[in-house]
């Protein structure tokens, strides 16, 4: 991963927005990121799309749904970025290289 492409990719605040509520839970489905941000399930996916290009997501379907969470190929650097970035957040954890997994589910 390129770093000028991390942080063009970070620069956009819906991007921002979907990685903190990952960051938060540590993994989400679509439909969880749609009524979060009360965006339409289209854009949602065009951002998850570059996110995931970048490698900054990884993506699992289970069924009919994909569930979101950050990779855990991702740089030392870029997760340094990442926890800066949210660390004024008293809800976030700092990130750490095993992401613990949680239990979501859409109707």
């Amino acid at each position: 991963m390129q770093q000028t492409d991390f942080f063009k990719c970070l620069s956009d605040q819906t991007r921002l927005d979907i990685l903190k509520l990952v960051m938060d839970k540590q993994e989400v489905c679509v439909c969880e990121l749609t009524a979060q941000l009360n965006l339409s399930q289209p854009k949602i996916s065009r951002h998850l799309a570059l996110l995931r290009n970048l490698s900054i997501l990884h993506d699992e379907r289970r069924g009919q749904w994909v569930y979101y969470s950050l990779s855990p190929d991702l740089p030392n650097w870029s997760v340094a970025v990442l926890n800066q970035l949210f660390v004024s957040d008293d809800s976030h954890q700092p990130l750490n290289t095993q992401h613990a997994s949680i239990t979501t589910h859409c109707d």
